[in-house]
């Protein structure tokens, strides 16, 4: 049976770093982040259609990589991160994010903490507002009642931190 497990949280905080190094733990295939490869061929600030569209390429992604996966699919950014991002960036949430949050189905969500130092990047917007964004995810998680272990450590501790909750979550 295939697993889905969700890297989700606020930039800089090694999602991309964690999905693929679990991806290759696990002998499987990641989804990365699909707003990078949008964003990088724009010449103007985005807006919030562009992140209906980054939603849809992401889920564009997930669907080509799915029958690739071997027990475990590791996905770098999922709706939960447009949603949030959607909201906090322009105040409200498109409906197609909303409803394409609504459909998905993760197994587990690994929410990474905001304890690795902020890494500059052209992509990454809000350095200082990381504790109110992770917030907003596990306050989301939460009250969705979905499964999640919030992952923290710097590196390999970061990786094993990981590793041991999928482990424990999926001893079966």
């Amino acid at each position: 049976m295939l697993r889905k497990i969700a890297i989700t949280g606020p930039e800089s905080t090694g999602k991309s770093w964690l999905a693929g190094h679990l991806a290759k733990e696990f002998n499987t295939v990641w989804i990365p982040e699909y707003a990078r490869e949008y964003l990088s061929g724009k010449d103007t600030a985005y807006v919030l259609e562009d992140v209906v569209e980054i939603a849809k390429g992401q889920l564009a992604h997930e669907h080509r990589m799915i029958d690739k996966a071997n027990q475990f699919l590791f996905s770098d950014t999922e709706m939960l991160v447009c949603k949030i991002w959607t909201d906090f960036v322009f105040n409200q949430i498109p409906d197609f994010i909303k409803q394409a949050y609504e459909n998905q189905y993760y197994d587990l969500y690994l929410l990474c903490d905001i304890d690795l130092p902020w890494e500059p990047d052209p992509l990454r917007e809000h350095p200082n507002s990381r504790q109110i964004i992770f917030d907003k995810y596990k306050m989301e998680l939460t009250q969705a009642n979905l499964p999640f272990a919030v992952i923290s450590g710097f590196g390999e501790n970061r990786l094993k931190h990981a590793i041991n909750v999928i482990h424990e979550r999926f001893s079966d």
